[in-house]
């Protein structure tokens, strides 16, 4: 079995902003590989679907980003999954928008959902696909409080008509990951898929 958890937060204000897209593509997923939802709580909305003869969990935290770590270290322990088993899908103003970068383990480079994880896992070996949505719009001023208003700010209209291609790639990776592992995966998708430059 393997799991891919998408964070964001819960509700219809958060939805469309910078800091989902992870949600968004995991709604993408389902609605792709037609999961069927499978469980829900206080803590997650679980969808489910079998897919290259690998049963997939699909999942949302609802417990708001800074505590996405609680439902993830539920599904762990409640499926019996090990780390690696997990595909964590987030956001990263750090990084150009349309840009994919997935890594085996690692820091949680400051994103307050993955810090979490690492900290309820106890283990930073969770693989992790993060999604740039940085753009024109961001703030020239690196401190907390205008990094909190932009990534909870919306996608702009350019940004806004190539999300649907971004979230293709997304899905794409995501079944790469699935059916030929990670580092292959790494291979064809780290990069920005609106520019000619491979990221790093």
């Amino acid at each position: 079995m393997k799991c891919i958890v998408g964070l964001g937060n819960p509700g219809n204000r958060y939805r469309f902003t910078r800091h989902n897209i992870g949600f968004l593509a995991i709604e993408f997923l389902i609605d792709k590989l037609k999961a069927k939802h499978f469980e829900g709580n206080s803590l997650y909305e679980c969808y489910q679907t079998s897919f290259a003869e690998e049963s997939l969990l699909f999942v949302m935290p609802q417990t708001y980003m800074n505590n996405s770590g609680i439902a993830v270290r539920e599904i762990f322990q409640k499926y019996e999954l090990a780390a690696a088993d997990f595909l964590i899908v987030y956001d990263d103003f750090q990084i150009p928008f349309g840009t994919l970068r997935l890594r085996p383990k690692g820091s949680d480079g400051g994103h307050n959902g993955l810090s979490s994880i690492i900290y309820q896992l106890e283990n930073d070996l969770v693989p992790r696909l993060r999604i740039g949505v940085g753009g024109k719009t961001g703030s020239t001023e690196h401190t907390h409080e205008s990094m909190a208003d932009y990534v909870l700010s919306r996608f702009d209209t350019d940004e806004e008509k190539l999300l649907p291609q971004l979230l293709n790639h997304t899905h794409d990776a995501c079944v790469s990951w699935i059916e030929t592992g990670i580092q292959k995966t790494m291979n064809h998708y780290n990069r920005n898929f609106f520019t000619s430059t491979n990221a790093e």
